[in-house]
């Protein structure tokens, strides 16, 4: 399992959001860049960053920012926050980026999703962000109603490569992962990467024992109660 640090980007800051609150921000003491290449340095191999901005906006703001990171920092990087068009996507990858994850453009019309899917392969993650059992869009602000399981079994249908679930209401909460629901998600044939909640290193076991591929480590990293080197020794 890979441990896979965050970070995330508001206003040029590298931040955390509580239960992805914008009037709950925690601001790191190193920028965006800093960041990363402490991230690398420690060892990580793949790094997750969030443009906040564009989340919230439907559309990138801080991509020269994220191409800097994957051109600069010598990990590779999985980016969200400003990919809901196929443009969006594409936008990423050419900035460099190796994984684009998108939610909200899953959600819409199926034969879009499909056709996205069948484009970009393996380079595309699936989002998927709970909150209460049903799947949020738009920046986490919108309920779907959509079921998170039987979702993610009919976007697997439709060819998706590669899931990203997030309790949301355990994001930047130290509160602990919910790893009972991973299991089903790895069910459907794909690897499952988990976000939201994780705190330390029993919180890794957890999500290894339940099958993920890989866990998003946030504030842990920055509050301390997860050594990231020693996590990636251990989970590489």
């Amino acid at each position: 399992m890979l441990v896979i640090p965050a970070v995330d980007v508001l206003d040029g800051a590298a931040v955390r959001l509580v239960q992805g609150r914008y009037d709950r921000v925690l601001r790191a003491e190193l920028g965006p860049l800093q960041m990363a290449r402490r991230f690398a340095d420690q060892g990580a191999r793949w790094l997750h960053v969030i443009d906040l901005d564009g989340a919230r906006a439907g559309r990138w703001h801080n991509l020269e920012l994220i191409g800097r990171i994957a051109a600069e920092v010598g990990a590779r990087v999985q980016a969200g926050g400003g990919a809901r068009s196929r443009e969006g996507i594409r936008a990423a990858l050419e900035a460099g980026v190796s994984r684009v994850i998108i939610s909200t453009a899953a959600l819409g019309d199926p034969h879009e999703f499909s056709a996205l899917a069948a484009e970009f392969g393996q380079s595309l993650v699936v989002g998927l962000d709970a909150r209460g059992g049903h799947l949020l869009a738009r920046g986490w602000e919108v309920d779907t109603h959509l079921e998170l399981g039987s979702a993610a079994r009919s976007l697997v249908d439709l060819g998706a490569r590669r899931l990203l679930y997030t309790d949301t209401q355990r994001d930047g909460m130290l509160s602990g992962v919910d790893a009972e629901v991973v299991p089903e998600l790895v069910r459907l044939g794909v690897p499952v990467m988990v976000a939201g909640g994780v705190r330390d290193p029993a919180d890794l076991v957890r999500l290894r024992e339940a099958g993920a591929e890989a866990a998003i480590v946030g504030r842990a990293l920055l509050e301390g109660t997860l050594d990231l080197a020693e996590a990636l020794a251990l989970y590489a």
